[in-house]
């Protein structure tokens, strides 16, 4: 049996069993088992699955998302916290980015005592938490507008981004995984999350627990695109210290 056979029969056991043993599955292929666990190493590459001690199981996949304005009160409180903390990274007299989403917005409700300080969106949530703050500049990317997310993405977007240098990047991402790093389920906005990625030295990703462990449709960037990562006590400590691992800084709130 070739590589690829085998392990798309993994997958096959796993959609009927949800979890598979190195060893059940080294005799059952006749093959040892070290290369089964090259098996799954490809496998979780892939982000088709995730590993665990001794066999592996499926990767969770992101449920669609709610529009913007049902998600609000889901997790709020720790929304609240994480905005909170987030906006203590950003100085007064910084051009910063902040993307759109539901817990990007409590980032952006926290700066409303900053000074001179000018802030880049394409979320329009963003834009009219900051209208009435006297010390804020906005700059407001337009594009296609998403009107789920209140949020423009797509090519005019990702150009009027290149042509704008932030110092910092605060965004929220649908979903992260140790091995699938940070993907999006909705295709136009995968691009221009890539160059919000880009188009600062310091990029900092405000998510709860929800968001971990879990895969979407398309590849945005891996874990180490970004600096630092602000989330809730939820997450486990194993997935914590994993990332930190990588060279992320990880703030629990």
């Amino acid at each position: 049996m070739f590589d690829h056979e085998r392990q798309l029969k993994i997958l096959e056991l796993l959609e009927t069993n949800q979890r598979v043993r190195v060893s059940a599955l080294s005799e059952s292929f006749g093959v040892s088992e070290a290369t089964v666990r090259r098996d799954l190493e490809k496998l979780q590459e892939l982000g088709r699955i995730q590993r665990t001690h001794g066999g592996a199981i499926l990767a969770e996949r992101a449920s669609p998302e709610p529009p913007v304005l049902q998600r609000t009160a889901v997790n709020a409180e720790e929304k609240r916290r994480i905005g909170q903390k987030a906006a203590t990274f950003v100085r007064d007299g910084e051009t910063v980015f902040i993307g759109s989403g539901t817990t990007t917005l409590e980032v952006a409700r926290n700066l409303v005592v900053r000074r001179n300080l000018t802030v880049i969106t394409n979320a329009l949530t963003v834009v009219n938490a900051l209208a009435q703050a006297d010390g804020i500049a906005s700059i407001v990317t337009g594009g296609l507008l998403r009107p789920s997310e209140f949020s423009f993405v797509g090519h005019i977007t990702d150009l009027a981004l290149q042509e704008l240098r932030p110092q910092k990047v605060i965004m929220g991402i649908r979903a992260i995984s140790l091995p699938g790093g940070l993907t999006n389920d909705y295709m136009p906005e995968v691009s221009t999350d890539r160059v919000i990625i880009r188009s600062a030295p310091e990029v900092i990703l405000v998510a709860d627990h929800t968001k971990f462990g879990k895969i979407s449709t398309a590849f945005v960037a891996p874990i180490t695109a970004v600096h630092r990562i602000i989330t809730d006590s939820k997450v486990p400590e194993e997935v914590i210290e994993s990332i930190r691992a990588l060279g992320v800084d990880v703030d629990i709130v």
